[in-house]
């Protein structure tokens, strides 16, 4: 996997430098909050409700055992024991002390991590597909592209005060991992009509108060020319873009403002007029960094291991596993193991010191060191041999990580919500818990099938719930707790935003109202379609119907 090069370490050391002198000052009273808030942000540094909260930045990501370990090491040491995977695959602390944040980015800084642009108005964290490097289906790493854009983001000065901030992803398969429609900017990396590589570039996605999906803006673009373009997007973003009104000034707005072919032509005229030589990177450099992604050296496998067949027909736990969490590697002999963090009665992306610890001890290993982080807030193992996939889920299962429901009804995505965020106006965790165990009975999930429950605690919609096919936003209704349900969203190549179910109902009726719409699912159906089929086919009405009169 790519590590860190001589002035990326500069950069974080100087930057962890930089704010130790920042909060010796803040603690002396030299500086007021309102001086220092803009100089914490700049550094991943959120007051929330109970303590300050840091959020830690995982490039496109990936993890190696040593980075993971040492994000174990500052959530015991620094925190309560524990940490949260996000839905953009960063990590956050959540009950950090002001004085111990220099010696906590110190310690991230030792093992190549960092929070810078973690929060601000600029280019925050880039995503890419978790099984890049793994998954047969794709036609170039991601990664390499993703690492290109975090070289050329990293403390732009042009792009370091953004009307708003600003979200990249990029996949490289025709099954979308990465949700990039509901993207800033969406890449789509695919083999053009001469067979080299190009982008389909899609702009103006995002989700929040006002839910958008991205607009093709460029359907071939030679990869080649991908930072010059991306150049000009954020050009024409920081020229147009509104700085008067917050819930305005994403691109989303402006793309709708103008149209999307104004826009597109707009960007078109911008990159003519550019030097593009100064901007994209040389070919020797992006070698280079395809160089820190060469292909891990994997074994000549059979394609089919029989150590597995015979552990599968004795263990009836381990079989399970396989066919919910476990799918199809590049390499025979080999397979990607998903991870879930979200055992029964747990918090959605909450991962222990201890359970960080011995998934580094898995990946060191069974699984090439590397660890992979999902915008769903599970993790990924993504090169297993079959042969070892037995040994692998004994080790999982001894913390508690072997919960076999990827894609089932209890893998909900849940926002901190008010528990923990200053912006929520409800609970998001509790009912993710308390649906989670409606549905624990894997027999039950697996009959359900695939079906993606997202929960946001307010309308900024950390929890994805626009893309989800069922979504539970919290709204605050004269100080009680109140959900709206949307239906048939989803974040997949088949991307769609949800529709509105109806009126918001009380925090004690969202659980029996989630049981009815699967009730009316299950009932409804065809043979082979999920949830999101079922409801595309016929609609919202006999959902709406069961859901409110169960509710009420």
């Amino acid at each position: 996997m790519y590590r860190y090069n001589a002035i990326d370490k500069s950069i974080i050391e100087d930057r962890a430098a930089e704010f130790r002198d920042q909060v010796a000052r803040r603690l002396g009273g030299e500086l007021t909050e309102e001086q220092f808030k803009p100089l914490r942000l700049m550094n991943g540094l959120y007051l929330q409700l109970h303590a300050y909260m840091l959020r830690v930045a995982i490039p496109y990501g990936t993890l190696s055992s040593t980075q993971l370990r040492g994000l174990a090491r500052i959530g015991r040491i620094y925190d309560k024991g524990y940490a949260h995977f996000t839905t953009r695959t960063n990590l956050q602390f959540n009950w950090i002390k002001l004085e111990q944040a220099p010696d906590i980015l110190d310690a991230l800084a030792a093992v190549d991590l960092h929070a810078i642009q973690t929060s601000g108005n600029c280019i925050r964290n880039t995503t890419a597909d978790p099984y890049a490097g793994a998954t047969a289906d794709e036609v170039d790493d991601p990664r390499v592209w993703a690492e290109a854009i975090r070289q050329w983001s990293t403390l732009h000065p042009e792009f370091s005060f953004l009307p708003r901030k600003f979200k990249i992803a990029v996949t490289a398969s025709a099954k979308d991992r990465t949700v990039a429609r509901a993207h800033d900017i969406g890449l789509v990396l695919h083999r053009a009509g001469d067979g080299g590589l190009a982008f389909a570039v899609m702009v103006g996605g995002g989700m929040g108060r006002t839910p958008y999906l991205g607009s093709v803006i460029r359907g071939h673009l030679p990869a080649s020319q991908l930072l010059s373009y991306l150049t000009a997007i954020l050009r024409v973003y920081n020229r147009h873009g509104r700085r008067d009104n917050i819930y305005k000034a994403r691109i989303k707005i402006l793309v709708a403002a103008l149209g999307a072919d104004e826009f597109a032509q707009q960007v078109e005229n911008e990159w003519a007029q550019m030097d593009c030589s100064a901007t994209d990177l040389p070919d020797a450099h992006l070698a280079g960094i395809r160089a820190g992604f060469a292909s891990v050296p994997f074994e000549a496998l059979p394609p089919v291991s029989a150590v597995l067949q015979v552990a599968r027909k004795t263990d009836l736990a381990l079989a399970r596993f396989v066919r919910n969490n476990v799918r199809p590697h590049k390499m025979p002999g080999y397979a990607i193991v998903n991870v879930s963090l979200k055992a029964p009665g747990e918090v959605p992306g909450d991962c222990t010191s201890e359970q960080m610890d011995a998934l580094a001890d898995i990946a060191d290993r069974y699984g090439h060191r590397e660890i992979r982080v999902t915008h769903e807030q599970n993790l990924v193992l993504p090169h297993v041999k079959l042969d070892d996939l037995a040994a692998v889920h004994t080790a999982l299962r001894a913390v508690g990580l072997a919960s076999p429901n990827i894609n089932l009804a209890s893998d909900i995505v849940a926002c901190p919500g008010m528990d923990y965020c200053t912006l929520a106006n409800t609970r998001a965790i509790p009912v993710a818990q308390a649906i989670a165990a409606r549905f624990a009975d894997t027999d039950l999930a697996e009959r359900i099938g695939e079906l993606k429950i997202k929960i946001s605690g307010c309308i900024n919609a950390c929890g994805h719930h626009h893309v989800a096919h069922i979504g539970i936003l919290g709204v605050d209704k004269k100080g009680e707790e109140f959900y709206q349900l949307t239906l048939g969203g989803s974040g997949a190549e088949d991307a769609s935003l949800g529709s509105l179910l109806g009126p918001a109902v009380p925090h004690d009726q969202i659980v029996p109202a989630v049981e009815a719409l699967i009730d009316t699912y299950l009932r409804e159906r065809r043979e082979t379609e999920r949830f999101l089929d079922t409801y595309r086919r016929v609609g919202p009405t006999p959902f709406k119907q069961a859901a409110y009169v169960e509710a009420h």
